[in-house]
Parts: structure tokens; C-alpha cells; sequence
């Protein structure tokens, strides 16, 4: 395997093949949130405004404040929508149904709300072009800071003068920037692949049918993982796949194999979450943060004979706590995964071997389900069953990186 320097350094190269060398801004694609009024109209599509509201009083909804940041997001993608048609920009708006006719159309996608959407946006895109060189940059506006991180938006003062950004857009004053995604290959005997759910609008409901054909594996993998077909699943991961059971306080029983090596790693945990560098911000370092409770409770089980250095580390325990929680970060265009495996079981015989380390970089991750009702959760929105026997290879190639622009 190539060492983590070399394989930057190449990807790095691949990343160049799928940069756009003569981008010009005339069409951009609006792509807008689902705010939450929008979500209880389409919940209850038979009732009037004004019924919705009382319904949603009567069980004890803040309506006035739904309906305060539906306008306030209403309001700025209005003003998101001038600012490109004031610099020459034909525009479309779209919600999560992003056909194949209109990607093809845009010069740039913009989700306008916050991280989800932006992740909606990506996500619904793979399907189109995962596997092609065709790329359509993403970039896109926080439209509520004051409740939003937003950490794949541009930063927050272009949410207070956007026209701003869309003008250095279109000038080409910014930067490309290649987000690492995960690429998910099912292996089994027949390359069946199962229905996909969206979780997207909190509810579960049957997803349109994008699906990829399946492929023979080659002799040595179809050895290694007894599996004769392969089918690469239509949708990439920006932030993160994570496998466990549906019931959070079942346990998942996994397999893992790492970086294509002979040892077979026998977990029963909370379940596995597999981050890019994107998504390194995000579930992965809830996941494996610490806090300065940690850290000082971690410092009174230290010998006493250096009481004198525990005390002033004591007075540090924030400062601690935060350091190791910013080194959980990695670049979003690094080719590496980093799995974590959630609250590991290690009594008796588990793990197996017992120096399977919770967390590590990987290049790739081949994953086995013993599990009874568990679900494969890309990006938190879309599922598929994987239950016992299951098996699922989680990789990184280069021209599965979301292209994306930077004005930082």
C-alpha cells in the first residue's frame, strides 16, 4: 500500500485531470432548502394555512418562530437569485429533485440554506456523474448564520453581502477545491442490489430507483471475499457511511478488512462510521472528541509523584481537551478514510484480534454484516439494507471528488 505522503501526491495529480480550465458563469442552478413550514405542508397537504397553524399550535409549536425563519430563508434566496442574474446569470431554482436534464444545464449548483442541503445537493448528484469527468462545481450560502454552522457554505460574511461572492465568482477570483468522497461496491453472489430509503425529509419513504450495473469481480477479490459480482452503488458519501443496526441499543456484529490485508477484524459495537476528510468536522469528531472532563479525570489517574506537573496541567484541561479535538480534523481533499468504531465492545473475547485498534486511517475498508436489522446510511440520507452476510468495500478513487469552490 501506498504510504499516506505518496498517495496525497498522487491524488493530488488525478485532481488536476477533472479541474475546469475555462469555466465561465452563465447558468446557475438555485438549489433551495426544505424549511421546516415547507416539510409540515407536505406532511399535511389537505389542510389550509390556516388550519396547518392551528394544528401546529394545538400541539405546541412555535408557529411565529417556523414561520419567522421560512421568510428569513425565503427572503435570502431571493437575494442569493439576484445577485448572479445581476451579473448576467440565467437562473433556475430546484428542490431535491435534480434531474439529469437541468444538471446538465447548470454551470454551477448553489444550495442556499444550510449543511444538509448542501449535502442533498451533492449527493443527488452522484448518480449523474460519479463516474464520469463531467464536473459541475457546487458552492454554497449559509442562509441563516445565526442558527447554522454551515461548515460546507462559504464562510459566513458572504451570507451578509453575497453579491459579493458571486461577483468574485464570476470574475474568477476563487479557488477549486476537490472534496474526497466514498465510493460504496456491494460484492455478493448475484449483484442484486437492495432498495435505497430517504431519510432526507425525516420520514422513511421509497427512494426513485437509481441503480448501476453489476460487474464480474476479478479472480483474486472474488477469492479473497467470496464474492462472485460486484454493483457500485449510484450514490457517494461527502461525509461519511455508517453501517449499524436500525435499534440503537442492538448490537452490531461486523467484519472488517483493512486496506485489503489478511486479518479479519471481529467487532461488536454501536456501529462503524467510515469519514472523509469533509465529514471529518462532522460525525466523526462527535464521535471521538473529548472534553475537559476527560481530560482531568484522565489526570487524577496519573501517579502522584509529579504532582506538581498534574496541578498545572489541571489548569490547561480546555486547552488539552481542544488540541486533541482539532487533531481529529484532516483535509476534505484527502484521499484517506478514517473509520471509527462506536463504543467497541472489549470484554472477553472482543475484539478479535485484541489489538484492533477503534480508529485508524485507511485506504479502504471491505465490510461484513452479521447484523439482524441494520441499515448501510450514506451521508445520513440515504439507506439500504445490510443484514447478516452483507458485504460492502468502502473506498476513495479521484474522480469521485465533489469539485467545489473556494473563495478562502
Amino acid at each position: 500500500m501506498l504510504k499516506s505522503k505518496q498517495l496525497i501526491q498522487q491524488f493530488a495529480k488525478e485532481y488536476a485531470k477533472f479541474t475546469p480550465t475555462n469555466f465561465k458563469l452563465q447558468r446557475a442552478l438555485v438549489v433551495t432548502k426544505l424549511s421546516r413550514y415547507e416539510f409540515e405542508q407536505l406532511r399535511h397537504p389537505d389542510l389550509s394555512r390556516e388550519q396547518l397553524e392551528q394544528k401546529l399550535r394545538d400541539r405546541g409549536t412555535d408557529v411565529e418562530m417556523v414561520l419567522y425563519l421560512h421568510n428569513l430563508h425565503k427572503d435570502f434566496e431571493r437575494r442569493i437569485v439576484q445577485s448572479f442574474q445581476d451579473v448576467g446569470c440565467e437562473v433556475k431554482l430546484a428542490s431535491s429533485s435534480l434531474s439529469k436534464d437541468v444538471m446538465n444545464w447548470a454551470d454551477v449548483i448553489v444550495p442556499v440554506g444550510g449543511d444538509g442541503t448542501f449535502l442533498l445537493s451533492a449527493g443527488r448528484a452522484s448518480p449523474l456523474f460519479a463516474l464520469s469527468q463531467q464536473k459541475t462545481p457546487i458552492v454554497g450560502f449559509n442562509s441563516d448564520p445565526q442558527h447554522s454552522e454551515g461548515r460546507l457554505m462559504l464562510p459566513k460574511h458572504y451570507s451578509e453581502n453575497p453579491a459579493d461572492a458571486v461577483s468574485r465568482i464570476k470574475s474568477g477570483d476563487f479557488k477549486w477545491m476537490h472534496r474526497s468522497r466514498i465510493r460504496t461496491t456491494l460484492l455478493g453472489i448475484n449483484g442484486k442490489i437492495p432498495e435505497s430509503t430517504d431519510l432526507f425529509r425525516h420520514t422513511v419513504t421509497k427512494m426513485e430507483q437509481v441503480t448501476t450495473s453489476p460487474e464480474m469481480l476479478d479472480e483474486h477479490m472474488a477469492s479473497k471475499y467470496k464474492a462472485k459480482m460486484k454493483r457500485v452503488l449510484p450514490y457517494l458519501a461527502l461525509n461519511e457511511v455508517f453501517i449499524g443496526e436500525q435499534l440503537s441499543s442492538r448490537v452490531s456484529h461486523l467484519q472488517l478488512v483493512l486496506n485489503h490485508q489478511d486479518v479479519v477484524n471481529k467487532t461488536k459495537c454501536s456501529g462503524l462510521c467510515v469519514s472523509t476528510g469533509t465529514g471529518s468536522t462532522s460525525w466523526h469528531t462527535s464521535i471521538n472528541r473529548i472534553t475537559g472532563r476527560d481530560v482531568e479525570d484522565l489526570l487524577r489517574s496519573l501517579p502522584n509523584s509529579n504532582a506538581a506537573d498534574v496541578a498545572q496541567l489541571r489548569e490547561n484541561v480546555e486547552e488539552i481537551a481542544q488540541r486533541y479535538n482539532q487533531s481529529l480534523l484532516f483535509a476534505a481533499d484527502d484521499p484517506r478514510l478514517c473509520y471509527s468504531i462506536r463504543e467497541q465492545i472489549c470484554v472477553g473475547v472482543w475484539p478479535s484480534p485484541k489489538n484492533f485498534k477503534e480508529r485508524d486511517f485507511v485506504q479502504n475498508v471491505f465490510v461484513k454484516s452479521h447484523c439482524i436489522d441494520a441499515n448501510l446510511v450514506i451521508d445520513g440520507s440515504i439507506s439500504y439494507p445490510f443484514n447478516d452476510g452483507a458485504k460492502a468495500l468502502l473506498e476513495v478513487w479521484p474522480e469521485d471528488a465533489l469539485l467545489t469552490i473556494s473563495l478562502d
